[in-house]
């Protein structure tokens, strides 16, 4: 089980929200960030089940910028079951499910899409990294994702960007690269820009 919340939205036919902190943060986080994407829209907001120096993440890694493999896909796989779970609690439509990831929530995102044909319909990933390499990524045709990245972004460089840009791409899913210049600071700008693609294709 994960630790998280749930709120209905005003209409059941828009996407679920699958919220997904980065790392220190909680299920509260990215609550305001569903809110200025779409109101109407019901949100699973997710606490990582990981404790770093007892800060909250989705998995574990080595050192900066270097992933515990084994542990992201066991996690990327317990997020996946959750999801599956929680469709059933909650009664959404499993199939119609939208994260919207900041950082380490962002590549758990990522991973979930990496891994798993079925598990979202959409991504909004701000400040990824790419979650594994040399991997076959399954078809992601009619998954649409929007990626956030910063052009000085201390932890993810625009290359890396770049590449998990191509890597969906290549899986067949519709990819815009938004570029910010504020390090690795989720800004109101790119969150604007978030919601304006969302409304784009949702229209």
């Amino acid at each position: 089980m994960m630790k998280h919340i749930f709120q209905k939205g005003k209409d059941a036919t828009k996407p679920t929200f699958l919220l997904l902190h980065g790392t220190g943060g909680t299920e509260l986080d990215l609550i305001p960030l569903a809110g200025k994407i779409d109101e109407d829209a019901s949100f699973l907001s997710v606490r990582g089940n990981v404790l770093e120096n007892g800060m909250p993440r989705f998995f574990r890694r080595l050192a900066e910028g270097i992933f515990d493999e084994e542990d992201l896909i066991f996690r990327t796989k317990e997020l996946f079951e959750f999801l599956d779970e929680a469709s059933q609690t909650y009664e959404f439509d499993r199939k119609n499910v939208i994260a919207i990831g900041y950082s380490n929530g962002a590549n758990i995102a990522a991973s979930l899409l990496f891994h798993y044909q079925d598990a979202l319909k959409g991504a909004i990933l701000h400040h990824p990294m790419v979650p594994l390499r040399g991997i076959e990524l399954p078809d992601l045709s009619g998954v649409n994702v929007f990626i956030g990245a910063g052009t000085n972004d201390p932890i993810c460089s625009p290359l890396e960007s770049g590449d998990l840009e191509k890597m969906l791409e290549n899986a067949n899913a519709k990819v815009n690269l938004h570029w910010e210049h504020n390090g690795h600071q989720l800004s109101y700008s790119e969150v604007e820009a978030a919601a304006t693609w969302y409304k784009q294709i949702n229209k």
